[in-house]
């Protein structure tokens, strides 16, 4: 089942024909039995979406949770995972627009990941019941300027301005996913592949990364976990986004995610 976010807030279930719109929000349908249809439509042409969680409570993003990304870095493998936060406000939908920073030296990277969208309370749940808490995947991509980054010390200013959480363009539930670990993963610019590469090449699994985090933070329905980029990131290769650049994030089995740099 895809679940998405119109852009007036409204809730639907998507299929090849259209939009079936649901009540409530979004997060009121994970880890749920699918609603009854409503019979309410909207035709295809005419389907508009947002961010499936335009605020989510929590976005926690994994750091060197990739295999290949980690060797790109010449970091070695994180005995645990690196956790790091995006403040919700930067979260934009399918189609918007990413701002260029303004100010001098800016360097605009992406980062393909899949994310994880909490459906059931977690608060110190174990690995092998982990999954049941877990709503849908999306696509997200992890924006980021590396220069603020690497120069404070932290990322958060670095991961959090305007527009650096692309996310969407719906959410797929788990049972159209199958194994988390199993996923081609790729970002494409301007049509032209940057990142290439499979979940399986993962240092922590999805079932580990929710257990893990909900040691420490309670998850709540509608948080999301980014779960960490392959290689190909122009912090490795050195060719960073500019303006005009289409930056897309393609997750096999979960869908494609769209949106321009300005």
């Amino acid at each position: 089942m895809k679940l998405a976010t119109l852009t007036s807030g409204a809730p639907v279930r998507l299929d090849d024909d259209g939009a079936e719109l649901l009540p409530g929000r979004l997060v009121d349908h994970l880890c749920r039995e699918p609603h009854p249809p409503s019979g309410r439509r909207i035709p295809l042409d005419e389907v508009r979406l947002g961010p499936p969680i335009a605020r989510p409570g929590k976005i926690v993003c994994v750091g060197l949770n990739y295999r290949d990304h980690a060797a790109e870095t010449g970091a070695p493998l994180p005995e645990k995972p690196l956790l790091f936060n995006k403040l919700p406000t930067c979260v934009i939908g399918p189609g918007e627009q990413i701002p260029m920073p303004d100010y001098e030296g800016a360097r605009l990277d992406h980062e393909a990941e899949l994310a994880v969208i909490i459906g059931r309370p977690a608060h110190g749940v174990e690995e092998d019941e982990a999954l049941e808490h877990v709503g849908g995947f999306a696509c997200f991509n992890d924006v980021s300027e590396r220069t603020a980054q690497k120069g404070d010390g932290q990322w958060l200013r670095g991961k959090s301005l305007p527009g650096f959480a692309p996310f969407g363009p719906h959410v797929v539930t788990p049972d159209e996913v199958g194994d988390p670990q199993s996923l081609a993963i790729r970002c494409l610019v301007n049509g032209q592949p940057r990142q290439e590469s499979s979940t399986s090449e993962m240092v922590f699994s999805v079932a580990f990364l929710v257990s893990y985090i909900s040691r420490f933070f309670p998850l709540e329905p509608g948080d999301v976990i980014a779960t960490g980029t392959p290689s190909g990131v122009g912090l490795g290769s050195g060719v960073y986004l500019r303006r005009g650049d289409e930056v897309a994030v393609e997750i096999e089995k979960v869908g494609r995610l769209t949106n321009v740099v300005v």
